[in-house]
């Protein structure tokens, strides 16, 4: 009996052993296996580092234009360390067939807001025509106006002095870049009305006249010479006699900011979906006609941002607000609704709500 005993304790014992070293073997081949692909995921995203950078390195950089340059002393601006406000910027900048090279004010002037208070992205459009001061040049003009104050740096003082926002850096873009990134992905879709093909149709808003043929009523793709004449459409009694509408109802320089967000956010929304070599495909067609502030390190840590952020939902404004502003008698200008029609405080407390208060939950609506 106690041999018998004994010999069950020896075996029961190997067995323990035999357990035991399997153990250590699997944990030993879990461990070497973690390595590997620890290694193996450092090698690659050190990898993808070096590829981003030689992308990145084809983007013009204006230091002389940086908007921390800009004295906005005796100027009150809101900020917040979570939140980052960039300035974008589209510019009538394009080479025509001639060889001319066309050029003008900004057609588009847009904050991107990364807000990771929130976990939002906001895009507010600001109109062109408001009429507003610069210190810059001491006059009453329309806000892209401002360009003529020193370009990138006179718009960002007006923003601030009329807006009250701290803005992190710009980037400004011109026609050939947006073309070609919606080209590179390969179109992304609308909905158009009557009239805006109408509109398309005749005018030569749509760079290559073959592009103008097949468009039609409802959503579809559009590519990339499409998609700029679609969100450079402003009026439409000078062609077809009434005004273009946007599929929500929108008019005039409301309709064509919203198409503008609704395109970029069409863009955006479609990027994030494709893998890293469509990123750097189209990062390597569009990037030398891209001009920023920004420095590669600065662009990589907030492409990881926005990634982490987990949406591709994309909250809009306009400024002015639909309700504070009204048109001028001879239609040039958008004025304030305030006691004095240049006093645009109340859209700056509103554009202030929407990036610093607003939890992109539902529908923005502001109350004082």
């Amino acid at each position: 009996m106690e041999e018998n005993r004994r010999n069950s304790d020896r075996n029961s014992f190997k067995k323990r052993s035999r357990k035991k070293r399997k153990k250590k073997v699997l944990k030993n081949v879990l461990l070497s296996i973690c390595l590997i692909i620890s290694i193996a995921a450092g090698y690659f995203a050190a990898r993808a580092q070096v590829m981003f950078n030689q992308s990145l390195n084809h983007v013009k950089r204006n230091y002389n234009s940086a908007l921390a340059t800009v004295d906005l002393s005796g100027i009150h601006v809101d900020s917040d360390n979570d939140i980052i406000n960039l300035l974008f910027i589209g510019n009538d900048h394009r080479k025509e067939w001639n060889g001319f090279v066309e050029e003008g004010l900004p057609d588009v002037m847009m904050i991107g807001t990364l807000d990771k208070k929130h976990k939002s992205l906001k895009l507010t459009s600001l109109l062109r025509d408001m009429k507003i001061y610069s210190s810059s040049s001491e006059k009453y003009r329309k806000l892209n106006e401002c360009f003529n104050d020193g370009g990138i740096k006179g718009i960002y003082k007006a923003i601030a002095e009329n807006f009250n926002i701290k803005l992190d850096g710009y980037v400004m873009v011109g026609f050939d870049a947006f073309t070609q990134a919606i080209n590179t992905i390969g179109g992304v879709e609308v909905e158009l009305t009557q009239t805006e093909v109408d509109y398309l149709s005749k005018t030569n808003f749509i760079r290559k006249k073959k592009y103008r043929k097949g468009l039609k009523v409802g959503r579809q793709k559009l590519n990339g010479y499409q998609a700029l004449g679609y969100c450079r459409i402003r009026k439409g009694y000078d062609v077809i006699g009434k005004s273009v509408v946007t599929a929500n109802g929108l008019t005039d320089d409301y309709g064509r900011t919203w198409r503008q967000r609704t395109v970029i956010s069409a863009v955006f929304a479609k990027m994030k979906k494709q893998p890293l070599s469509k990123w750097l495909e189209v990062g390597n067609k569009v990037l030398s006609n891209i001009e920023t502030d920004l420095d590669n390190d600065k662009i990589m840590s907030l492409m990881k941002d926005t990634v982490f952020l987990g949406t591709a939902d994309v909250k809009q404004l306009q400024i002015p607000m639909e309700g504070y502003f009204k048109t001028s008698s001879d239609g040039a200008y958008l004025l304030s609704t305030n006691s004095s029609e240049t006093d645009w405080s109340t859209n700056a407390d509103i554009l202030k709500n929407f990036i610093f208060k607003y939890n992109g939950k539902g529908e923005f609506k502001y109350g004082k």
